[in-house]
């Protein structure tokens, strides 16, 4: 199991920037994928960006082209560079890890643009 914490979540205006990371309690070498997923009231947790073992990424439409996943793994650490932000980019993002056996998720950080 791995112990994930994310940070840099905050209030931004529209059209800002924030990064997110999140730090894993143990190396992320051998994590097959991390992820970021975001979460409104009352919806289900979406899929924002994945990054694979190999540095392969992958966005949602919705971010495509404005939010950038990259991984570092000797500092054990993810990260999301949010650009050009939204009001409709509030939500809590959370951080997963997935091995082949196991799924865990960090606790989120609040991300609220303001318009």
């Amino acid at each position: 199991q791995v112990q994930l914490v994310e940070s840099g979540g905050g209030l931004v205006q529209a059209g800002g920037s924030l990064r997110l990371s999140c730090l894993a309690s143990s190396s992320i070498f051998s994590i097959n994928v991390m992820g970021w997923y975001r979460q409104t009231p009352g919806k289900q947790r979406a899929l924002v960006a994945t990054i694979n073992s190999g540095g392969s990424t992958n966005y949602a439409a919705s971010v495509k082209g404005r939010f950038t996943m990259t991984r570092d793994n000797a500092k054990n650490t993810v990260y999301l560079q949010m650009n050009s932000l939204k009001p409709e980019d509030t939500a809590v993002y959370y951080c997963r890890a997935t091995t082949r056996t196991t799924t865990d998720w960090g606790q989120g950080t609040q991300v609220t643009v303001s318009s």
